[in-house]
C-alpha cells in the first residue's frame, strides 16, 4: 500500500473547525476509543510515524485516507472532519473501557463484587 497523505508545504496553518484542527480531534477521538497511534497504524496498514504526523498537522490526509481512519476509527468522514458531532449516539464501549472489564472479569468473584461497588459509589458522587 502506498502512502495515502500529502505533505503539507502551504504557509497556511491548519484549517481550525470548532476548538481542533483535524488532527486534534483524531488524536482526542483515537484516545476515546482506547487505540494507541501503534494499534491506529496496524489497523490502517500505514506506520506509526504517519499517524503521529497526521495528529501533529504535519500531513494532511487524502481522501481515501479519511475514509479509511473513519473506518477504523468507527466513526463517519463528517465526525472525524469536524461537519458533524457523535454527540448523544450510543456507541460501542472504548477499548479503553473494554480492556478494564476483562481485567475485571478475570478476578475471582469476591474482589470483582468489591470492584463493582466501588465503582458504583464513584458513579453516584460523579452525578452529583
Amino acid at each position: 500500500m502506498g502512502i495515502m497523505a500529502l505533505i503539507n508545504k502551504t504557509t497556511q496553518p491548519p484549517m481550525m473547525i470548532g476548538n481542533e484542527t483535524f488532527g486534534q480531534r483524531m488524536a482526542r477521538i483515537r484516545k476515546a476509543k482506547g487505540l494507541t497511534q501503534v494499534e491506529l497504524a496496524e489497523k490502517l496498514g500505514i506506520i506509526q510515524v504517519l499517524v503521529s504526523d497526521y495528529e501533529r498537522d504535519k500531513l494532511r490526509p487524502y481522501h481515501e485516507m479519511i475514509s479509511r481512519l473513519a473506518k477504523a476509527l468507527g466513526i463517519s468522514s463528517d465526525e472525524l472532519l469536524g461537519i458533524s458531532s457523535s454527540k448523544g449516539k450510543m456507541g460501542e464501549p472504548s477499548l479503553k473501557i473494554l480492556r478494564r472489564l476483562k481485567k475485571i472479569e478475570d478476578l475471582p468473584a469476591t474482589q470483582q463484587k468489591f470492584i463493582l461497588k466501588t465503582i458504583d459509589s464513584l458513579l453516584k458522587a460523579a452525578e452529583r
